[in-house]
């Protein structure tokens, strides 16, 4: 099994607790680990024997609009679900990274899925 990384991608959601925290998006950064046998794509160096990574991105990106979520825990499980359903990797491990603790660098929360 082999693995496609979508390191720090940084989209702007709604996410929060209170409802001004959910007000209006906030920048949180995703890290995506995406587990998938590519040995077909390697050995043909076609873009359908793999996960198109770009399209994972550019997904990601737009997921936010019209949506809001309390907690990044709900939102880390919600990304795992979707990316499991629309490119079909075996396993996926989603971090989400969030920046609300002034101390802190960030607050972060990691969501593991299998099919």
């Amino acid at each position: 099994m082999s693995k496609i990384t979508i390191k720090d991608l940084e989209v702007f959601y709604c996410v929060g607790v209170p409802d001004e925290e959910r007000a209006r998006p906030q920048r949180l950064l995703l890290t995506i680990d995406m587990t998938f046998d590519f040995t077909s794509a390697a050995v043909s160096d076609r873009i359908q024997k793999t996960i198109d990574y770009y399209a994972v991105a550019q997904t990601l990106l737009k997921y936010g609009e019209g949506r809001s979520w309390k907690l990044i825990e709900k939102l880390s499980a919600n990304l795992a679900d979707m990316i499991l359903n629309e490119y079909q990797p075996q396993a996926i491990t989603v971090e989400v990274k969030k920046f609300v603790i002034p101390q802190a660098q960030y607050v972060s929360v990691t969501w593991t899925q299998k099919r």
